[in-house]
């Protein structure tokens, strides 16, 4: 198997030999002379969302996310599942992060602006002032999606007033959990991506604790405490009476659902082929495997990490709409191609997509695992001897 690095060497972008139609490295360079026309010491423009970083914690940089060039989906994951690899890199190279360092306490003028700022349900426009020209370098995460050229913030002023809906200004400003707020948020019909940036600005919570949150954790947090609220209903619906399977693929990702009779339980896989970023030294797939009882978790899932809270969302999400509680498996086949992490948003809107989609149905177990088998790369056995829940037999499998 050739190593990520080897393959773009021998490629070059002009083979697609990552299996893109389009080369992510040149998506990047062809939108690099747009950035260095765009980028300066100055800035005005819309303003789309906060990001706080985690390095140096409780010490960290925060600012607001601006567009160079603006776009209506620029900042709203929800609708990057259907683009390919290069639009998104080109689309989030436009996005300009600008930072400034603040304690997690902080109070001040600075953080009430950036509250303000993700508070709004519109882009805001602002002026900022940098103590450097911006530097193009895009930033790629596991967690989060990518961002393009960052600097240091020296002065900000928003030129605008934010519009921030009454009833949001209402949850925020009321002393309950973070946990709390954000459930409320979520009933008003905030999304998944709001509500993480509303968390991490540290605009909720009791009064007395508030802090700024950094991005990355505030997205798993958020995937997290929405789920809680929602499986708790789950727990209380009937069982689903037969097999069911969703599919859906996108990004180089596979991804089938399976839900089975019985109370609720979850297994998540992860199966990444070799040849990609992190996998260029396997030299066969390597499975990965979480799983919660209907008690649920204690630890967190360090071996596939926020990958399997967005998935997890995703689920019960779907179960909450079906009025139905199962047991669930969740086979994720990451391949090759996927060789520009991209963050666990495509994890989510890939398990949204396929749960939204009307499922396969079988009586049997075995009928189910065949069909999700003839889509599969690997064989289903090999996820069988790793999986807690297929080892156990029950009467309505058979």
């Amino acid at each position: 198997m050739v190593s990520a690095a080897r393959m773009c060497l021998i490629c070059k972008g002009s083979r697609a030999l990552c299996g893109q139609a389009r080369c992510p490295l040149l998506a990047r360079m062809s939108v690099e002379p747009r950035i260095k026309e765009l980028a300066a010491k100055e800035f005005f423009g819309p303003s789309t969302s906060v990001f706080v970083g985690r390095f140096g914690y409780p010490n960290v940089g925060i600012g607001p996310l601006a567009a160079m060039e603006f776009k209506d989906n620029i900042d709203n994951p929800a609708t990057w599942l259907s683009l390919d690899y290069s639009d998104i890199i080109e689309l989030r190279s436009l996005m300009l992060r600008s930072r400034m360092s603040q304690n997690v306490h902080s109070r001040n003028r600075y953080v009430y602006e950036n509250q303000e700022l993700a508070l709004a349900t519109k882009p805001t426009d602002v002026e900022m002032s940098f103590s450097s020209k911006p530097l193009y370098r895009v930033s790629f995460s596991d967690i989060h999606q990518p961002m393009g050229p960052s600097a240091s913030l020296e002065r900000l002023t928003i030129a605008e007033n934010p519009h921030i809906p009454r009833k949001i200004d209402y949850i925020v400003s009321d002393d309950v959990k973070a946990s709390d707020a954000g459930v409320m948020l979520y009933r008003d019909g905030q999304d998944v991506y709001r509500i993480s940036t509303i968390l991490s600005s540290g605009v909720i919570g009791r009064k007395d604790s508030r802090k700024l949150v950094p991005t990355r954790w505030s997205i798993t947090a958020t995937d997290s405490l929405l789920f809680d609220f929602m499986v708790s209903e789950v727990k209380d619906f009937p069982s689903v009476n037969e097999f069911q399977v969703f599919s859906h693929q996108a990004l180089d990702n596979r991804f089938e659902i399976l839900l089975m009779p019985g109370s609720w339980e979850y297994e998540n896989f992860e199966a990444w082929a070799p040849g990609g970023m992190w996998t260029a030294k396997l030299k066969k797939p390597e499975i990965l495997e979480e799983h919660e009882p209907f008690e649920g978790r204690t630890k967190y899932a360090d071996k596939e990490g926020g990958g399997y809270y967005a998935a997890r969302l995703g689920v019960i999400e779907g179960l909450r709409r079906m009025g139905r509680q199962a047991r669930v498996i969740v086979f994720r086949e990451v391949y090759e191609g996927y060789q520009v992490p991209l963050g666990v948003w495509q994890v989510r809107e890939n398990v949204r997509e396929a749960m939204g989609g009307e499922p396969e149905r079988f009586d049997t177990l075995q009928e189910a695992l065949l069909a999700i088998g003839t889509r599969l790369r690997l064989k289903i056995k090999d996820y069988t001897k790793q999986s807690r829940i297929l080892r156990q037999r029950r009467v309505l499998d058979f």
